[in-house]
């Protein structure tokens, strides 16, 4: 596009509410932003004498062509912005690394025996969502204590009180078997109200709660019942003390605090439900000291939130922010009631934002550090391998079998600093029969380099395993034409704790420094590698156990089998539906039975 081109369609900006997109020269999409006036906002980058930062300056050095697309509100404008640099990742916007869904719990409250589950997508379905549990650790832990101190069904039958005996969680006190009826429906729900009562931080109802039944039960002289609700006090009052932080409100509360170490910008994002910190995330910028705190912490607002997820009562930010009731109206419509932005700067919100900024500010010096020893790493591993230039992707390949069945591969990918997990590949062996780690080797390199997929050319690959890996690797690359490529194999003598590295033509391996930033990051890279390849084993395996398992089921024969897996859509699935569903299916009551003790 021409310079004249530009500034036409800069003559002809709509005075409208909208989004801009600026692209360069090959139309690459460079920026994109968001406007009460369009005319305003795209002209103020063009504006001579502008103090811009220098982000921005070298952005407007950039710019060869601009788009704009007109909206009915700033809210719209506010949604597509989002939406599209979610997609689209540009360049010059503070784009979040991690994207991903985060669990939640879901009660569905309506049901007659409601049983918590995990989900990753809040709906407007009448159910009660706790969370997001972030790290997974969380959601373990909370779900652990529950499941010790909670008496609720953790089953997926239906249930009804018309089953015949009760399963092992009934004999070890897990559960109080509803489906044999020897649970009212009543008692049942009162278990829900204090699961309930635990997850929304009302801890002084629950603990009141339950020492009233204690000491009802002890006057009644039920003493195994008293002390197996002493026991469960004992528990619940732990784990409170652990994740209480605050006792001024149980308004839930996502908590955003920003720390600067040099170039660099940590954000932490603590959530708070109830006065319990259930989880928290990080969000880590190297080169971002020309973007300003407000528009760091809008930009992770806009981006974090542009999911299904549900915002929290309270969003505590620690600078105010200039379209602060946009982002209010926005985060309400997504929760469906009032969402609330503020900026505190005194009592015990203000400390709540405090923390989390201490928090971004320890985190700031990890990634710092851990950058540190991943320059010096591949500085490192360049003077081993005699590389040109310093790896900034490494792929890594491992291959996992049980005694040559269910045979897979993966392939994991690190990329100037972090394992990028949108690059991972999971493959099935096709070409090999039996337990022959070097042809399933071969074969996965092969496919890997030889396939269309445009993933970008690694500058290592890294093979768990020694000359034989490696030599099988070397193969895979010369049947696809890449014999330049850069590779290595790492493994240990037998006997030995020290990690070598093979090298192709070299007989001698490169015994590894245990203690050397190089080590640790081609062992993690391989580790990686390794772990991934065995989830992906023992997926397929349990699949196949279990889809063998419905032929040991009288009633459902191979034809059977196929019709069930192709209307439920997995074995999962499967197992998950209710007693009507697999009736509907074709099964009669005595298979129904059958398929509930057979499958787990």
């Amino acid at each position: 596009m021409t310079t004249d081109t530009l500034q036409s369609k800069l003559d002809h900006l709509p005075d409208n509410p909208g989004v801009y997109l600026f692209k360069d020269s090959s139309g690459e999409l460079l920026y994109v932003g968001k406007a009460a006036s369009l005319a305003g906002r795209v002209r103020s980058y063009f504006q001579r004498g502008t103090d811009h930062s220098p982000k921005t300056t070298l952005l407007v050095g950039h710019i060869a062509d601009l788009e704009t697309i007109v909206t009915r509100s700033e809210l719209e404008a506010l949604i597509l912005e989002s939406n599209l640099i979610k997609r689209h990742r540009p360049r010059f916007n503070v784009v979040l690394r991690d994207d991903k869904q985060y669990p939640y719990l879901r009660l569905p409250i309506k049901d007659r025996f409601p049983r918590l589950s995990i989900v990753r997508r809040v709906q407007k379905d009448g159910a009660l969502y706790y969370g997001p549990y972030t790290p997974a650790g969380a959601l373990r832990e909370t779900l652990k204590v529950i499941k010790k101190s909670f008496p609720l069904a953790t089953c997926t039958i239906e249930i009804d009180g018309t089953a015949e005996r009760a399963c092992l969680e009934f004999e070890i006190k897990r559960c109080m078997a509803p489906c044999t009826g020897n649970q009212s429906q009543e008692d049942y729900l009162k278990i829900v109200g204090q699961v309930r009562q635990f997850l929304e931080g009302r801890d002084h109802e629950l603990l009141d709660d339950l020492r009233a039944q204690m000491e009802a039960a002890a006057e009644r002289e039920e003493f195994e019942e008293a002390a197996r609700l002493r026991d469960r006090l004992f528990k619940i009052e732990r784990t409170l003390e652990k994740q209480r932080i605050t006792q001024t409100t149980a308004t839930d509360q996502d908590v955003i605090g920003l720390a600067r170490q040099g170039t660099a910008v940590d954000l932490q994002l603590l959530f708070v439900r109830g006065g319990l910190l259930i989880g928290r995330k990080d969000f880590f910028w190297p080169q971002s000291a020309d973007v300003s705190d407000e528009d760091l912490v809008r930009s992770a607002i806009e981006q974090f939130y542009n999911k299904d997820g549900q915002p929290p009562k309270e969003l505590l930010v620690p600078t105010v922010l200039a379209d602060a009731a946009l982002i209010e109206q926005w985060l309400s419509d997504k929760r469906g009631s009032s969402v609330k932005v503020l900026a505190p700067e005194r009592g015990a919100k203000h400390q709540l934002v405090l923390l989390a900024e201490e928090n971004a500010a320890a985190s700031a010096a990890n990634h710092l550090r851990d950058e540190a020893l991943d320059r010096q790493a591949v500085e490192d591993l360049k003077r081993l391998l005699h590389l040109e230039k310093a790896p900034r992707r490494i792929e890594g390949f491992d291959i996992s079998n049980t005694m040559g069945n269910q045979s897979v591969a993966s392939m994991v990918v690190w990329e100037d600093g972090q394992m990028k997990k949108a690059d991972y590949r999971r493959f099935k062996i096709q070409t090999v029969i039996g337990a022959n780690d070097f042809s399933s080797m071969q074969e996965v390199v092969a496919r890997r380099y030889g396939d269309s997929e445009h993933l970008a050319r690694p500058d290592l690959i890294l093979i768990d395993g020694g000359l034989g890996q490696l030599a099988a690797a070397m193969e895979g690359l010369r049947q696809v034409g890449h014999r330049d490529q850069a590779i290595m194999g790492l493994a240990k003598a037998r006997g030995e704790k020290d990690e070598r590295i093979f090298l192709p033509g070299r007989k001698n391996p490169i015994l590894l420094r245990p203690n050397a930033p190089a080590t640790h990051l081609v062992q993690r890279i391989r580790d990686e590698a390794h772990r991934f390849a065995i989830t992906y084993h023992r997926k397929l395996r349990g699949k196949a156990f279990t889809a063998s398992k419905l032929d040991q089921i009288i009633g459902i024969g191979e034809i059977t089998r196929t019709k069930l897996l192709k209307e439920f859509g997995s074995v999962d699935a499967l197992i998950n539906a209710s007693d009507t569903a697999l009736a509907e299916a074709g099964l009669d009551s005595k298979t129904i039975v059958a398929l509930r003790n057979t499958l787990p």
